[in-house]
């Protein structure tokens, strides 16, 4: 089976790329715009018909499509991250190719959800963020495209490689300094919301198992299980063996948070691939989550502020209602929080 793998040096890309590889039919080919794609090709800026050309070079069976940008504004994520899957379709409907199209979306989708439910495909999705509408017009673009097509929500990516900008990854470099330092304390902002974690592995397992299925429409990939950012912490904690004290500074609705480290622009997970992950890529799929952490109580006023509670646009709750997934695709997620944050927290303690 010859795949198309578009984003495959992004945060989920990559695991995604090692899934593929390990599956002795496979054969697979990288498209992107770094130097160590297998093929290079901006897929905002390039045209369709330079595409339609090269599908029909390559005849792909599957094309996965895990690039995008997290971080930006309105128009540079509508080029990232509808504009260029607008080419895609687009291409793949030209081409005599017939590949089947698995694209990686994102939870930021739906939006807020109601705080104890868990969110099935047949939510009526209302983002709440320039990101959210982005990604939910190229499921739109490929839902109407007429094309063999999937399209995976993925809640809120977890594991090694995570970005040192999303919550978890800013959360280990907060924790890594203040041991490093020797500080008996955290303070810590914005761990009120209530995430719904997968590990990227399992992300990777689901992109594998929609690749050889006929599913179509979209399929929720989760854990099924929201989690509070506050026990995430504290579960890190322990992983690390901090022994310090954390202190939650959470405020009413409304309140400004610190960020963490100096005030400067951070992604989550996508990097500008062929797809345009500015600074982000595959998927990765996260989004910007609310999390200030400061280990140094004198920087805290130094901090550039973030809007309070949640810049993601989800609100203060999401959870996955998962049984489409295992329904449709025989998947189920594998990997525990725990050990996701265990691997989180090996690279940040490496890192010097």
């Amino acid at each position: 089976m010859r795949v198309l793998l578009i984003g495959a040096n992004g945060y989920l890309g990559r695991f995604v790329a090692d899934r593929l590889l390990a599956d002795p039919a496979v054969q697979l080919t990288a498209l992107g715009r770094g130097d160590d794609a297998d093929v290079r090709f901006d897929l905002a800026t390039g045209s369709p018909g330079a595409l339609t050309r090269f599908l029909d070079a390559v005849h792909p069976g599957v094309v996965v499509n895990c690039a995008g940008a997290t971080r930006g504004g309105a128009r540079e994520l509508t080029r990232h991250n509808t504009v260029a899957v607008a080419t895609v379709c687009e291409a793949l409907r030209r081409s005599g190719c017939g590949a089947r199209l698995v694209q990686v979306g994102c939870s930021a989708e739906y939006g807020p959800s109601q705080p104890g439910s868990s969110t099935a495909e047949d939510a009526v999705p209302r983002p709440g963020g320039p990101y959210g509408v982005s990604k939910l017009a190229a499921t739109e673009l490929v839902l109407g495209s007429g094309l063999d097509a999937v399209v995976l929500r993925v809640f809120s990516p977890a594991g090694p490689g995570t970005p040192a900008g999303s919550p978890l990854g800013r959360l280990a470099e907060a924790m890594r300094r203040a041991m490093q330092s020797g500080d008996g304390e955290l303070r810590l902002g914005g761990l009120g919301a209530q995430r719904d974690f997968i590990d990227v592995r399992d992300v990777a397992r689901a992109v594998h198992a929609a690749s050889l299925s006929a599913a179509q429409g979209v399929i929720n990939i989760g854990s099924g299980r929201a989690v509070r950012l506050r026990d995430a912490a504290a579960t890190l904690a322990r992983v690390a063996g901090y022994g310090g004290a954390l202190h939650e500074l959470d405020g009413p609705p409304g309140a400004l948070r610190p960020t963490i480290g100096h005030p400067r622009t951070e992604t989550m997970g996508h990097r500008v691939d062929s797809l345009g992950h500015h600074r982000t890529d595959a998927l990765g799929h996260h989004r910007p989550e609310p999390l200030g952490i400061r280990g140094d109580r004198a920087d805290a006023e130094h901090a550039a502020p973030v809007a309070y509670p949640y810049p993601d646009g989800c609100g203060s709750w999401q959870q996955a209602d998962v049984r489409t997934a295992r329904d449709r695709l025989g998947w189920r997620p594998r990997i525990a929080l725990e050990e996701s944050l265990a691997d989180i927290w090996m690279e940040a303690a490496c890192r010097i």
